[in-house]
């Protein structure tokens, strides 16, 4: 994958569109790898985004899907902690797609 260029900055991704430097990210990053996925941010991917953040800063570590869904549930509802509403968010893999663009490491049973 090629790398994002923001305001003349070059910000070096991986082979799969993750950044290689965790420190590169910030909301202008976040837009530019959620628009090469065909995702407009809305309020709900932030809190997604937010929480995605908070879960590694808490456990050092990117979620997989089933923690994923408790870690939202727990924080932002039942409503909101299901895999259809994550799914919606960030097809097809919520865990996956929603690290990339909270500027996470790929999950590590992520295919």
């Amino acid at each position: 994958m090629e790398n994002l260029v923001i305001e003349g900055c070059e910000i070096p991704l991986d082979k799969e569109g993750f950044l290689r430097n965790l420190n590169d990210w910030n909301p202008q990053v976040a837009e530019a790898l959620a628009a090469q996925e065909n995702i407009v941010l809305t309020e709900d991917h932030w809190d997604v985004i937010r929480l995605l953040q908070d879960f590694y800063r808490e456990f050092e570590l990117s979620p997989a899907m089933r923690p994923l869904v408790k870690y939202v549930a727990q924080y932002l509802g039942p409503e909101k902690g299901r895999s259809i509403f994550l799914m919606q968010l960030f097809p097809p893999s919520p865990a996956k797609i929603g690290s990339k663009i909270a500027g996470l490491p790929k999950p590590t049973n992520c295919l």
